[in-house]
């Protein structure tokens, strides 16, 4: 590595005192005559050469850093080097393009008709609008339709030869964990209802970086929310154009393994080509099937957060419950997948919820449930369907979707133990990256006065435990 250029000494007042004539500072500190101004030239020839020695140097030191953490090295001070970069030579700018949507429609909400203290939606809104609010209605309430419509055939004997062979079906079935996505439909995720879905919001999908599909990726979702509506819109369906904007992947949400017993709800999702979150899914998904039969060109997005950060779910905050959450990143070692970080902006603002400081004794039932029956029961309210106010229906909130840059893991053979130290490595890198994208983007997607953390911290990213 060449070695680093030598301070040069400023000019101090009084150099060119009378008497002594013309006088410049050499590259050593001492005076010498100024004969001509050539000299004056030449030195600052050799200042500007210094100083592109100096970039030169760190042009490769970058390089070096980028190329070692590219090949997975523990070496800690390259890693640091990669760490520390700045966010804004990693990830590219973006626009918050639906928030100036969100911002009239917000100003249209604030000057409705009020009766009760509750403000209700105007007459004249546009047809649009209004198929918006049926495509979300109808999702929110697809599980207790798809149930309701089973139990209206099970009243009905004529129906039973057709039912009891689907009941048997439904449980000895492995279409949600065996990797082959037979149910999966392309022309279902493209419906037009579920473009009027991500509309409703509106949420968009930002891509940062290029996937290749020769690779395999398991995206992390971040921030739950209560619903994670933006991962559904996003990965679950092909309104917000996943498959044009990563050419050659083919991307599975992950959902809890207990929703494949609901009956018809099942083969709705699967439909959606939603799978199972158990390990024998996520190791199924990556490798059989893609382009040569091993998983490559395939991904999985999960939501990590789980239930528990469901809970921390609350308008203005970004609460991550991600300091020990590291069985995505054992998996991605498994099965030799990319990890590729992917934070909503505004999940969090989509509905209200009680808060556990003021409600104690809500917030223990709610983590006694979690810890017994491993689902959470959010107190949460939003607006109506005709109203603004009172309701259960999302917020017309805008949702970003920002899928940051991927994180090269390497592949451990089964019957190999995984190394800690790698884990853990892989772990800060992915939190690191979330963090990045956090303070490269905030600016652009946080509106007001930012967000804050339980601590009152203002414009932070706080992880949990």
């Amino acid at each position: 590595m060449p070695s680093a250029p030598t301070l040069l000494s400023a000019p101090q007042d009084g150099d060119t005192a009378s008497g002594r004539g013309s006088t410049e500072t050499g590259l050593n500190g001492t005076l010498t005559p100024a004969s001509a101004m050539s000299s004056i030239h030449s030195r600052r020839n050799s200042i500007g050469q210094l100083a592109d020695m100096a970039e030169s140097t760190g042009d490769i030191a970058e390089r070096e850093a980028d190329e070692l953490s590219s090949l997975g090295s523990l070496d800690t001070d390259n890693q640091l080097a990669t760490n520390h970069k700045d966010a804004r030579d990693t990830y590219p700018p973006l626009t918050d393009a639906a928030g100036k949507e969100a911002a009239a429609r917000e100003r249209a909400r604030i000057n409705a008709y009020r009766a009760g203290g509750i403000r209700f939606a105007p007459w004249n809104i546009p047809y649009r609008r209004r198929l918006q609010t049926m495509a979300v209605l109808a999702h929110c309430l697809s599980i207790a339709m798809t149930v309701s419509f089973f139990f209206f055939l099970c009243a009905i004997p004529l129906t039973w030869p057709i039912l009891i062979p689907y009941l048997l079906h439904m449980l000895l079935s492995k279409s949600a964990t065996d990797g082959r996505l037979r149910a999966r439909s392309e022309r279902f995720r493209r419906l037009p209802i579920w473009k009027f879905f991500a509309d409703y919001f509106p949420a968009t999908l930002h891509k940062t970086h290029d996937l290749p599909p020769t690779r395999k990726y398991i995206f992390g979702y971040h921030p739950h929310g209560i619903i994670s509506h933006g991962a559904f819109a996003a990965f679950g369906t092909e309104a917000l154009g996943f498959a044009d904007k990563f050419p050659g992947i083919t991307n599975s949400l992950l959902t809890l393994d207990s929703n494949f017993r609901i009956p018809l709800y099942r083969d709705y999702i699967l439909a959606l080509g939603i799978q199972s979150v158990s390990k024998e899914s996520i190791t199924s998904i990556l490798t059989t099937g893609g382009r040569d039969g091993d998983g490559m060109g395939r991904a999985v997005t999960i939501v990590v957060g789980g239930a528990r950060e469901s809970l921390e779910a609350h308008p203005g905050t970004m609460r991550l419950v991600l300091a020990q959450r590291k069985g995505f990143v054992k998996m991605a070692m498994r099965t030799g997948a990319d990890l590729v970080p992917v934070l909503a902006f505004g999940e969090n603002d989509l509905y209200d919820q009680l808060s556990a400081r003021h409600h104690p004794l809500l917030h223990r039932l709610q983590m006694w449930v979690l810890r017994t029956l491993k689902f959470t029961l959010p107190f949460l309210h939003g607006r109506g369907i005709f109203n603004y106010d009172v309701g259960l229906m999302p917020y017309r909130r805008p949702l970003n979707i920002v899928v940051g840059r991927p994180i090269p893991v390497r592949k451990v053979p089964t019957g190999e133990k995984m190394d800690a130290r790698e884990l853990d490595r892989l772990h800060r890198e992915y939190v690191g990256e979330l963090e990045r994208m956090w303070e490269r983007y905030r600016g652009v997607f946080v509106k007001g006065s930012g967000v804050k953390t339980a601590a009152g911290e203002k414009g932070g990213l706080r992880i949990l435990d």
